[in-house]
């Protein structure tokens, strides 16, 4: 029996000796070139079609869809997303899942969108007769002078393409960039018309920054009267320092018998109060040392007004009071709590 093969050595391995590396040069004359295909995009345009194109989409009564196949399935998936943002009733579908079932979504009052470069992409064309059965209005959107797609349609915009930037015209970069810019700024187009307000649009956003910044308001986020270190003017110092601490504020709510704000008094200070009266601090009360002038803010104010008004010069705070129309206080709004709730 034959002795098998040793095993290679790591020095019979080879390597390349040296990294490749990116030209500058040429990074940026791609950048270069990028540019100017857009602007061939921008220049050639037809604005009438567009204009056609959006409004259409603006007047429809039911559901607009997308629909493409690889990069341009990509870029249909997120125009429509992009809509559905806005409020507006937009979804994919994909054609090979159409083509099993899905296709039962569609009805008469809806709009087929079809993005392709070429314009002759089989499972598109497979769609096309099935989706006019169900008495959808097709709308193509390619970039070939001359496709199959345009003659099947009701409605064909042209996206004017001068080459794909790769350097064997092939990959579908360029194309897929003018089909994005296209569909998102026709998206903002339909915002505008129908005049969506920055209210209505956060709604859409409430788990982001966007939505949360105008949406949450301070009674949203702040803490409720009960869990608020309160005192009184004429209560010592020493005698609210469990009162200043266990609370988690890092301050003293100075109130009168009608639980008007007088002041505010901070764990900051109660540390300027021991230095400069040292043994002195027993006798003071709360009141003569308190801030008399706080900053506050209402209940129904957005939190991202605290939060503003917290870091708001001549100098920072980390807590806001909550008062009503008639200085009564309510609540308190710290300002890690907002940065933790991700505004």
């Amino acid at each position: 029996m034959g002795s098998l093969p040793s095993p290679s050595s790591s020095s019979d391995l080879s390597f390349p000796s040296k990294q490749s590396s990116i030209d500058p040069n040429n990074l940026q004359n791609l950048f270069k070139s990028q540019q100017n295909y857009l602007n061939f995009f921008f220049h050639n345009l037809d604005l009438s079609q567009t204009l056609a194109f959006t409004q259409t989409l603006l007047n429809t009564t039911g559901t607009i869809f997308f629909s493409g196949v690889g990069k341009s399935g990509f870029v249909s998936q997120k125009i429509s997303q992009t809509l559905v943002s806005l409020g507006i009733r937009s979804a994919f579908l994909s054609p090979t899942d159409a083509l099993h079932g899905d296709i039962g979504i569609l009805t008469n009052s809806d709009i087929l969108v079809l993005l392709s470069k070429s314009g002759n992409t089989d499972e598109l064309l497979r769609l096309v007769p099935c989706a006019k059965a169900k008495g959808a209005y097709l709308i193509s959107v390619t970039s070939m002078e001359t496709n199959s797609l345009m003659a099947v349609c009701d409605m064909n915009v042209h996206l004017p393409l001068e080459r794909e930037l790769c350097p064997f015209d092939l990959a579908p970069v360029t194309s897929t960039a003018i089909q994005m810019v296209f569909g998102d700024t026709v998206a903002i187009a339909l915002m505008s018309a129908r005049n969506l307000t920055r209210e209505q649009y956060a709604g859409n956003h409430p788990a982001g920054r966007i939505g949360k910044s105008l949406i949450f308001k301070v009674k949203d986020v702040m803490k409720t009267r009960g869990d608020l270190p309160v005192c009184k003017e004429g209560d010592t110092i020493m005698d609210q320092l469990v009162e200043l601490t266990s609370k988690g504020c890092g301050c003293l709510l100075v109130i009168d018998d009608n639980d008007h704000l007088l002041g505010t008094f901070t764990d900051g200070d109660l540390r300027r109060t021991l230095k400069a009266s040292r043994e002195g601090i027993f006798k003071l009360t709360v009141g003569e040392m308190c801030n008399r002038n706080p900053r506050t803010i209402r209940a129904d104010a957005l939190a991202i007004e605290a939060m503003q008004k917290m870091e708001s010069p001549p100098s920072p705070v980390q807590f806001l009071p909550v008062v009503d129309d008639q200085n009564v206080l309510i609540g308190l709004v710290k300002l890690h709590e907002l940065v933790a709730a991700g505004l």
